[in-house]
């Protein structure tokens, strides 16, 4: 008669995963977003771990979490075993004969600055598929399947970061508005995002904008384009973003001067060994502008 004995189980890849991520960025809330799950579902599969393990792998305080010493003696591993893992998904992912590239953006990004470059990719490669995903933060390209991401960032000097351009931002307002202009006194147009934006820019310049913090705000930038297209007052422009607007006379720049934020719109790039002929065809389509 065969004997089938019942195999000790391991603990579920998912709380592993959320184990790793937690451990790796030393926060539930950070591994949460990371992973597109519920603190409190990172907070559960650790736990549960913590139960298979007999052992605490966090020690948990008022304000977040900190890895316990067994917790920290297990991160490096942990990390080295979920690279390898997304590498090899990632390459299981190539085998596909007409893949799709996946680009992650800012919202802003994805909506004011993408379009025209891929409608010249599209003219160019109608075969190829691209999709877009707009988010708030950079995904890992290591770990995440996202080919291709474009966000603004601190400049690293990294072989994997292109730098596109760098951010500038000024006034910019409607032409109808733009006829004896006072900026102490028009109305302010707010993004949530950069609401530092008047402020910058009037300490830099030198010039008096009454109170920076006046006027509405919106959560996404691309609304409150368009509200400043309309004529509802003024905004700070960030160069990349209004060029498309300044270019058909929708938007005019309200002062001259401007100012470098300090950060680039950057384009990143997947580690050499997993970029393909479609990656880097996109990759220079993004380089080449609209």
């Amino acid at each position: 008669m065969a004997v089938a004995p019942r195999r000790p189980k391991g603990p579920p890849l998912n709380a592993l995963r959320a184990f790793e991520a937690a451990a790796r960025l030393e926060s539930f809330v950070a591994a949460a977003d990371e992973l597109g799950v519920t603190a409190g579902a990172v907070s559960q599969h650790v736990k549960a771990l913590e139960g298979w393990a007999g052992t605490d792998l966090f020690e948990r305080r008022a304000h977040g979490v900190a890895l316990s010493s067994a917790g920290r003696a297990l991160v490096d591993e942990f990390t080295r075993a979920f690279d390898q893992l997304a590498a090899a998904t990632q390459s299981l992912r190539n085998l596909a004969p007409n893949r799709d590239i996946h680009i992650a953006a800012l919202p802003s990004i994805a909506q004011l600055w993408l379009p025209p470059r891929l409608g010249k990719l599209r003219d160019r490669r109608p075969d190829l598929n691209v999709s877009v995903t707009a988010m708030e933060n950079p995904p890992s390209l290591s770990r995440e399947l996202f080919d291709l991401s474009v966000f603004f960032a601190a400049p690293t000097g990294q072989a994997d970061q292109v730098v596109l351009e760098e951010d500038r931002i000024f006034p910019v307002c409607s032409p109808k508005l733009a006829e004896g202009l006072d900026l102490e006194k028009v109305q302010l147009l707010q993004d949530q995002t950069w609401k530092e934006d008047w402020s910058l820019w009037s300490r830099a310049a030198g010039v008096p904008v009454g109170d920076p913090d006046r006027g509405p705000r919106y959560s996404l930038y691309a609304l409150a384009v368009e509200e400043a297209k309309s004529g509802a007052g003024a905004l700070m422009g960030h160069g990349c973003l209004v060029e498309h607007a300044l270019r058909t006379g929708d938007l005019t720049r309200a002062a001259t001067i401007s100012i470098a934020t300090g950060m680039v719109l950057a384009l990143e790039l997947p580690h050499v060994s997993r970029r393909h002929p479609e990656i880097e065809e996109v990759a220079e389509q993004l380089r080449a502008g609209a």
